[in-house]
């Protein structure tokens, strides 16, 4: 089940995040039961599976203050959740996404040009949707299906 928001990031105004420094870490859905015999049992507790990714941004002086001001009028200083376009393994999509917590930054690191990290939640793991798993060729060899479709295929 995705949420629902009407927040949308500005993204007619501000970048996305930068991509080197982009990482995920996932947080683990599994549930593990210590035996007495030293083994142990696992379960699966949930299939909504939140991710956080540390992201960066570079912001002009115009950018900054946008970007500030968005934060703590519109997100409530980080209380609500956004959507948010952001390039992961599988594409750019859009995710929907809080801080964490409040932003580091501004930090000079130019003429002009201000550096602000975070850490976002995001919903969903940004992975394929269920049942892909089941079809490890077709995930292998999708840089063949693309091509043949855009090259072979006429467009309608």
């Amino acid at each position: 089940m995705a949420i629902k928001t009407d927040i949308n990031y500005p993204h007619e105004y501000l970048p996305l995040p930068q991509r080197t420094g982009l990482g995920y870490q996932p947080v683990s859905p599994v549930h593990r039961t210590k035996l007495t015999s030293g083994r142990a049992r696992q379960r699966r507790l949930y299939t909504s599976t939140p991710t956080q990714a540390g992201v960066t941004w570079i912001f002009t002086d115009v950018q900054s203050q946008l970007f500030a001001s968005w934060f703590r009028d519109v997100l409530v200083d980080s209380t609500k959740w956004f959507n948010m376009r952001i390039r992961a393994p599988i594409g750019l999509d859009d995710y929907a996404c809080r801080f964490t917590d409040i932003y580091q930054g501004p930090t000079l690191v130019g003429f002009g040009r201000w550096q602000f990290t975070a850490t976002l939640e995001l919903w969903e793991r940004p992975i394929l949707p269920p049942g892909w798993g089941e079809f490890p060729d077709l995930i292998a060899g999708q840089s063949i299906i693309d091509l043949a479709m855009n090259r072979e295929w006429p467009e309608a």
